[in-house]
C-alpha cells in the first residue's frame, strides 16, 4: 500500500502543469493589449493626415462658339475647259503646263492659213459691193434731176432706186462675212478665257483638232479664293435653327456669313479662315444630308480641288455657358454627372445636362453654378480612401500646358558647385 507522499503522483499529469499553462496565457495577453491599443500620439496623428490634393476647375460661364466638324472637298471657284473652235492642225502650245495664266494669254496657235484667205475673199467681195454701190449710187443721182424734167420715165428712177438699195444690202452682207472671217481667223489663236493655273495639254503639236466638234485643248481653274462643299445633318439643321429661334443660341458674331476653319489631312489648322456661302434648299433624299459651300482664301495654292479635308463651322454661340473637361464627367446610361469640391473639402456628385463637345471640352446646360470647383483629376486617389475623406482642390492644368516651376534663389545658389 502506497504511502501519502506519494499520492501527488497519482494526480493526472495535465491538471498538474494547468496553473504553468494559465501563467503563460496571462502573459500574453498582457503583451497583445499593450500592442494592439492606440496611444493617445498615434490617435492624434492619424488626425492631423493631410487632405488628399485633387485637381480642379472653377466653374465659369461665357459666351462659347458652337464648332461642328463636318467632312468636306475642295473645289475650284472657276473652272474653264479650252477648246479648239477652228479645224486644222495645232501647230504651237505656248505655255507652260501646271503654271498660272492670265486671261486672253495665247495657250495654242492652229493653222490659220485657209482662215486667211477666207477673210481676204470676204474683203474683195466687200470691195466689190461697194464699188458696186458707188456706180448706183451715181446713177441715181443722175436720174433724179432727169425725171423731174421728165426726160426719163418714173420707171428708169424706180429701177435706179432699187439698185441702189440692193446695192447697200450687199455691201452689209459682205461686212457680215468679212467679220465671220475675222472672228474664225481669230480662233485659230487659242487664248485663256480666264485666269488661273492651267493643267496638262490634252493634245500635242500636230494634231488635227475641231474637226466636227471642239476638241479639248487644256483646262484651266482659279484656286485663289476656292469652295470647300461639304455636307449637314438636315436634322442637326433644324435643331439648331430651334435653338437660336428660342434663345437658347445666337448667331456667331452676329454676322450673317459664319466662320469657317479648315483643319488639313495631318492635324493641323489652315492659316486662312473662311465664310460660308450659302446652305442648299433641299436635302437628299437617299442621305438625308444638306449641302454647304464655304468660300476660303488660297493665296499659295496650298489647297487644290479634290482635297479631302475637315471643316470646322462655328454657327452659333451659347450664351452663359459652362463648359468642363470631358475627363471631368461621367456619362451612364443614369446620366451625366460631375464631383463638385465644397469649401470644406466634401465631395459631392452632382447631375448635370450636356448641348454639345468641341475641343475634348463639354459644354454644361444644366447642374452647375458659377464659381463650382469641379473635380477632373484624382478620382484613383479616393477610390483607395474611405468615403468622406476631406479633399484639398488644386487648379488643374491640362497635360503640356502646365509650365515649369521656377527654382527659388535659395534652391538655385545650393544646387551650384
Amino acid at each position: 500500500m502506497k504511502s501519502l507522499h506519494d499520492a501527488p503522483s497519482a494526480i493526472p499529469r495535465p491538471l498538474r502543469s494547468q496553473p504553468q499553462l494559465w501563467g503563460c496565457l496571462l502573459v500574453v495577453g498582457l503583451i497583445t493589449a499593450g500592442c494592439t491599443k492606440e496611444t493617445p500620439a498615434t490617435a492624434g496623428a492619424a488626425a492631423q493626415r493631410p487632405a488628399v490634393e485633387v485637381g480642379t476647375v472653377t466653374a465659369t460661364p461665357g459666351d462659347v462658339g458652337l464648332i461642328t466638324e463636318l467632312p468636306g472637298r475642295v473645289e475650284a471657284s472657276r473652272v474653264a475647259q479650252v477648246r479648239a473652235r477652228a479645224a486644222g492642225i495645232l501647230q504651237q502650245r505656248m505655255f507652260k503646263e501646271g503654271s498660272d495664266v492670265k486671261a486672253g494669254q495665247t495657250l495654242f496657235r492652229i493653222d490659220a492659213g485657209p482662215y486667211a484667205a477666207a477673210l481676204d475673199s470676204a474683203r474683195a467681195s466687200q470691195a466689190k459691193a461697194e464699188a458696186n454701190l458707188a456706180q448706183t449710187q451715181a446713177q441715181l443721182d443722175r436720174y433724179r434731176p432727169l425725171v423731174e424734167a421728165n426726160a426719163i420715165s418714173k420707171q428708169d428712177y424706180v429701177n435706179a432706186e432699187a439698185a441702189l438699195k440692193q446695192s447697200q444690202a450687199d455691201v452689209a452682207s459682205t461686212k457680215a462675212a468679212v467679220r465671220t472671217a475675222g472672228i474664225n481667223l481669230g480662233y485659230a489663236t487659242v487664248t485663256a478665257p480666264i485666269s488661273g493655273r492651267i493643267g496638262r495639254a490634252l493634245v500635242t503639236e500636230g494634231a488635227l483638232v475641231g474637226q466636227g466638234e471642239a476638241t479639248p485643248l487644256a483646262v484651266i481653274q482659279q484656286i485663289d479664293p476656292v469652295y470647300v462643299n461639304f455636307t449637314q445633318s438636315a436634322n442637326e439643321i433644324l435643331q439648331l435653327r430651334k435653338a437660336m429661334a428660342s434663345g437658347q443660341y445666337k448667331r456667331a458674331d452676329g454676322k450673317d456669313a459664319a466662320s469657317v476653319r479648315l483643319i488639313l489631312s495631318d492635324g493641323s489648322e489652315y492659316a486662312h479662315p473662311g465664310k460660308l456661302l450659302f446652305s442648299d434648299l433641299t436635302v437628299d433624299a437617299t442621305t438625308g444630308q444638306v449641302t454647304l459651300r464655304a468660300e476660303v482664301p488660297n493665296p499659295k495654292g496650298e489647297l487644290l480641288p479634290g482635297l479631302y479635308l475637315r471643316v470646322q463651322l462655328e454657327q452659333a454661340q451659347a450664351s452663359n455657358a459652362i463648359t468642363v473637361p470631358q475627363q471631368a464627367v461621367t456619362r451612364t446610361q443614369q446620366g451625366d454627372t460631375v464631383s463638385v469640391v465644397a469649401d470644406d473639402g466634401k465631395v459631392s456628385q452632382r447631375t448635370v445636362k450636356i448641348s454639345a463637345g468641341q475641343n475634348n471640352r463639354w459644354i454644361i446646360r444644366e447642374g452647375l453654378q458659377a464659381g463650382e470647383k469641379v473635380m477632373v483629376d484624382g478620382f484613383q486617389k479616393l477610390q483607395m480612401l474611405p468615403p468622406g475623406t476631406p479633399v484639398k482642390a488644386v487648379p488643374w492644368q491640362a497635360p503640356g500646358t502646365a509650365a515649369s516651376a521656377p527654382v527659388p534663389a535659395a534652391d538655385a545658389s545650393a544646387a551650384k558647385p
